[in-house]
């Protein structure tokens, strides 16, 4: 049965209060909305939207079969007060061309999104077992390292939501970006686990765990994230955001940015709060990125020359197992790939910013590279209980670079 048609089939007899159980379609029973995987293995996405687009309001939706394959784009937008119950697994399709030419757009950075769900008042729970399947390793294998390619879909992107739950959801090898939460308001994501990691030689590179733009009040608790870059990363006009009690296996760890891409254009992020996390071989604990002041090409792989400001953003409670690189970074160069210099010629201002207090251990012999634009310096740059931390060796640089009155260290270099 084509599944559009099973959809009106399920949605007569509901009214009716039969429930109807047809593989890759819905079925309803007053206002719980079951979606049944196909038993071909052929694209679930209708039988998805079309219970979406039934239970809507008011509602509840429950996938509760082990495995619905996604070949398809998916618009679930506009929901108002749904419960989502997801117990199986979505498996993401492999044809790369198709992803490539039907991504639903991000509108910011020129990316795209396989899924664009949002609403108010949401709580969508996987139970500790339902879980996004992106079947990334293709993608690792077709980039071939290759960090912005063009069409490469982000997971999941959380749009225009309000007052809302996400809870014990699992994401393993993401085609890109795991998620994008963007233009949303008091959202918390708690017990998130998410698993990026090529098995092959090409590497599993932007796989970040999530990214926000344009949004305020996010908490994220609770997750573990093992992927190839930043572990969670808050840009354009993020603010108050909480990032509690998270553990992370290698990346990069909590990124501020990039941000400054698009020339002329104001941005912010403020009031951060990263605190009892665990950084088990990260690159860093948390670090800040701007682009340069000068454009060169466009997002997402060029850009530079924006405006705005990074303030009031604080690390603590920091747990170090063998950070690679160093323990803090301010780096004000970002550019296009391939192009150097320009890097005390940002004016987007980084200021207030404090790292500790933090223990364990760095595989080198540099606490902090603090690298602010000339043209802006970084005032308000603070160290709090960071004595702590082993080097590699013993010293303990900070390298430094247009930091204004630092407290609580020296610049050694």
């Amino acid at each position: 049965m084509d599944p559009f048609l099973g959809f009106f089939v399920v949605a007569a007899l509901g009214l009716l209060g039969i429930r109807v159980v047809h593989a890759g379609t819905v079925s309803m029973n007053d206002s719980i909305c079951t979606v049944h995987a196909s038993l071909d293995g052929s694209d679930d996405a209708p039988a998805i939207l079309a219970a979406f687009d039934l239970c809507r309001r008011d509602s509840v939706i429950s996938f509760v079969d082990d495995l619905y394959h996604i070949e398809s784009v998916m618009n679930t937008t506009n929901l108002s007060n749904v419960q989502v119950n997801l117990h199986g697994t979505l498996l993401w399709g492999t044809n790369i061309t198709y992803w490539r030419a039907n991504g639903l757009p991000l509108d910011y950075l020129n990316m795209t999104t396989a899924w664009a769900f949002g609403g108010d008042k949401i709580v969508f729970n996987g139970y500790d077992r339902g879980t996004f399947d992106g079947n990334g390793q293709l993608w690792y294998d077709f980039t071939n390292g290759v960090s912005n390619l063009p069409g490469r879909p982000i997971s999941l992107m959380i749009t225009d939501t309000t007052r809302s739950v996400f809870s014990g959801i699992r994401f393993v090898q993401s085609q890109f970006w795991t998620m994008a939460i963007k233009s949303s308001d008091d959202v918390l994501l708690e017990n998130i686990y998410v698993n990026s990691t090529s098995s092959s030689r090409a590497p599993a590179r932007n796989t970040d765990g999530v990214d926000t733009f344009f949004s305020n009040q996010i908490t994220f608790r609770n997750w573990t994230v093992t992927g190839g870059d930043d572990n969670i990363s808050l840009k354009a006009n993020s603010t108050n955001i909480l990032i509690q009690d998270c553990v992370f296996h290698g990346g990069l760890g909590v990124a501020i940015g990039s941000i400054g891409q698009y020339p002329g254009v104001f941005e912010t992020v403020e009031n951060v709060t990263a605190e009892r996390v665990s950084c088990f071989g990260t690159r860093y604990s948390g670090y800040i990125k701007t682009w340069t002041g000068i454009q060169q090409n466009f997002p997402p792989n060029g850009g530079g020359g924006g405006l705005g400001y990074a303030k009031n953003i604080t690390f603590r409670d920091f747990t170090l197992a063998n950070v690679t690189d160093e323990v803090a970074r301010i780096t004000q160069c970002t550019s296009f790939s391939g192009a150097t210099g320009g890097c005390d010629t940002s004016l987007f201002q980084v200021s207030d910013i404090t790292w500790g207090p933090m223990t364990g251990n760095v595989l080198s012999d540099t606490i902090a590279q603090l690298q602010c634009s000339g043209a802006s310096p970084c005032p308000g740059v603070r160290f709090v209980g960071m004595d702590d931390i082993a080097t590699s060796g013993s010293s303990r640089r900070v390298a430094c670079s247009h930091v204004v009155d630092p407290s609580g260290f020296n610049c050694t270099v």
